[in-house]
C-alpha cells in the first residue's frame, strides 16, 4: 500500500475524530475513537485508488 499523510483530529461539531488525506480530495473517515477513524480511512484511501484508476485519473 502507498504512504499519504494522515491529518486526524477531534470535530466538535461531530462529536467524532476526522481523519483526512490531503493528498487525495476529498479522502476522509471519520470515527468514535482515533484508532477507529483510522481503520475507516485506510478503507477509505483503497477505494479512492480503486475508483480514480477506473476513471484513469492514475
Amino acid at each position: 500500500m502507498s504512504r499519504y499523510e494522515i491529518i486526524l483530529h477531534w470535530s466538535d461539531e461531530d462529536q467524532r475524530f476526522i481523519a483526512e488525506v490531503p493528498e487525495l480530495a476529498g479522502c476522509a473517515a471519520d470515527g468514535a475513537t482515533r484508532q477507529e477513524a483510522l481503520e475507516n480511512v485506510e478503507v477509505v484511501i483503497e477505494e479512492w485508488l480503486e475508483t480514480a484508476k477506473e476513471l484513469g485519473r492514475l
